[in-house]
């Protein structure tokens, strides 16, 4: 064993943002009988065999339902995605439910690896606190307050703005999380929308996969007047793996890409399979410049000179993303970034910040808000 692999298996690894469950509801309607997720895959990111071999300790499952589904549905739709989290998780004995940081640790000591969910798109709630404090009771750690597209009350940071960022009810809305003791999530939002939640949230936000506008200048990464302001919340940004975000000659195609996934999703309407496989025919003739480790570990170093080590971590977008750097193929790469930070003279203890501890930290944190003494539920 190398010195880098024997660092990483023994630091926690939390990876922020995996789409395993939108690929099983896409490729294999759901049915978890016809996925084994215990055997080792060659095609996909995620598998027990790959996340173990790579090291991962824990990891957030996203409820992910697509924007265009505001208004149709989408708090069902983000209910059968919790559903396929729960049911998946029950049906391997090497995987357990977490719902708290204590959960998190208690899970990866007896030997599991700890499954989170996030919801991802704030529209799943239906402008409803009802229905974000009913996600937070099945399990749900995070909201991701947007998707692609603005909701009724959170700007998108590839969408025109509506809101100047959030509306009056996206401010209960954040408030309420912290009530609840559930992250939120700036990934997807625009720059507005960012720095108004600065403002209202008491927690620790977090972006589950985003990395720094500085070094891709895609508007789903983080600009650098957000991340100076992270000290005084706590936040993290946990870099996201998607080439088109990663690599700085990527950013356009990656613009190109969100064009183009917005005219399937007009044709084909709400027909997910037929979405997903026209995506992946055009993918495969749009390759995406991959880029290599180096190019996300550079996302790391720039989050650190300017937000400091306590705020970044790692959130790959696995199984939700259609390039990634050479390197890190899928989840049983993670070692590839441990090795990364060792050539760049990162220190054991700021290897633990940025593998998991700053991710546990910010759900501990975020927990620690809601135990305040505070008014009832709205």
């Amino acid at each position: 064993m190398t010195g880098h692999e024997e660092i990483h298996r023994r630091v926690l690894v939390v990876d922020g943002h995996n789409d395993l469950p939108w690929r099983l509801r896409t490729l294999f309607a759901s049915d978890i009988e016809r996925f084994d997720l215990a055997v080792r895959h060659e095609d996909g990111h995620t598998d027990i065999p790959r996340l173990r071999e790579g090291g991962v300790d824990a990891l957030f499952f996203a409820a992910y339902v697509p924007s265009e589904c505001e208004g149709h549905g989408a708090a069902r739709l983000a209910l059968e995605q919790i559903d396929l989290i729960k049911r998946m998780v029950a049906r391997y004995p090497e995987l357990e439910l977490a719902r708290s940081a204590r959960d998190v640790t208690r899970v990866v000591e007896s030997g599991r690896i700890a499954a989170l969910v996030g919801v991802e798109g704030g529209h799943t709630i239906e402008g409803s606190l009802a229905v974000l404090r009913s996600f937070y009771e099945l399990g749900a750690r995070y909201l991701t307050l947007t998707h692609n597209d603005a909701t009724e009350w959170a700007d998108a940071a590839t969408d025109e703005p509506r809101h100047g960022g959030l509306s009056e009810f996206g401010e209960e809305v954040i408030r309420e999380m912290n009530r609840l003791g559930m992250l939120v999530d700036v990934s997807h939002v625009s720059a507005a929308a960012m720095a108004a939640v600065l403002r209202v949230s008491e927690a620790p936000i977090i972006a589950s996969h985003s990395g720094a506008r500085a070094i891709n200048d895609h508007p789903r990464n983080v600009p650098d007047v957000i991340l100076e302001r992270l000290p005084e919340n706590g936040g993290v940004v946990m870099v996201n793996f998607f080439s088109g975000f990663v690599v700085p000659r990527a950013a356009d195609v990656a613009r190109e890409m969100l064009a183009h996934y917005r005219e399937l999703r007009a044709r084909h309407g709400d027909d997910d399979v037929a979405v997903e496989e026209a995506w992946q025919d055009w993918s495969s003739e749009h390759p995406v410049p991959r880029g290599s480790v180096s190019d996300l570990v550079d996302h790391i170093d720039h989050i650190v000179r300017v937000a400091g080590i306590d705020h970044v971590g790692l959130g790959s977008d696995f199984d939700g993303c259609s390039a990634v750097p050479e390197g890190l193929e899928d989840v049983s790469k993670f070692p590839a970034i441990t090795a990364e930070l060792v050539n760049r003279g990162y220190s054991m203890e700021d290897i633990r910040k940025i593998l998991g501890e700053n991710a546990l930290r910010v759900l501990a944190e975020a927990e620690a808000v809601a135990r305040r003494p505070a008014s009832a539920a709205p």
